[in-house]
């Protein structure tokens, strides 16, 4: 990252992936996790070139599994991960970089199936580092997405109500 000062985010942010083809995805900011997570399906690994890599589905917006994005990635590692209910997990882990207003980084993203869970995505602070300034009681520092800007975003979204 090339700014000096920290960006100021809050609580939950929209944020972009633009190497997994994800422009939006809404993420809850969340210091008690130390690795960031995405929800990913259909989570499939394989080989190329002698390395391995994993294949995945997401819907990145909320409350919509008509809206799907299928990635491909390089396995960073695997880590055995407890979510927040003290459940392990085994997860493969990927490096991405993340877009956040108008700046961008490489993190770390574990994928796990949050489909069940209010948001796609949690920032977890081993992704935030000396990046962000977090302020817990206001949303979306770096700006709100409008339907309308989702729908450019994700044409196959016919209905996309408000935040």
């Amino acid at each position: 990252m090339s700014t000096q000062s920290p960006i100021q985010i809050g609580w939950r942010e929209w944020l972009a992936l633009p190497e997994l083809g994800i422009p939006a995805i809404k993420a809850k900011v969340d210091t008690g996790a130390k690795t960031s997570a995405l929800h990913a399906f259909l989570v499939e690994p394989f080989e190329r070139g002698g390395r391995l890599q994993v294949r995945f589905g997401i819907h990145p917006l909320q409350r919509r599994k008509d809206v799907e994005v299928f990635c491909e990635s390089e396995v960073v590692e695997t880590r055995m991960v407890s979510d927040s209910g003290g459940h392990r997990e085994n997860r493969y882990v990927i490096r991405t970089p993340v877009g956040l207003g108008p700046v961008s980084w490489p993190i770390e993203i574990t994928l796990t199936n949050r489909e069940e869970m209010v948001f796609r995505m949690l920032l977890g602070r081993s992704a935030m580092g000396a990046q962000v300034s977090i302020h817990p009681r206001v949303s979306y520092c770096t700006g709100r997405m409008k339907p309308s800007m989702l729908r450019q975003l994700y044409p196959q979204a016919q209905k996309i109500k408000k935040d």
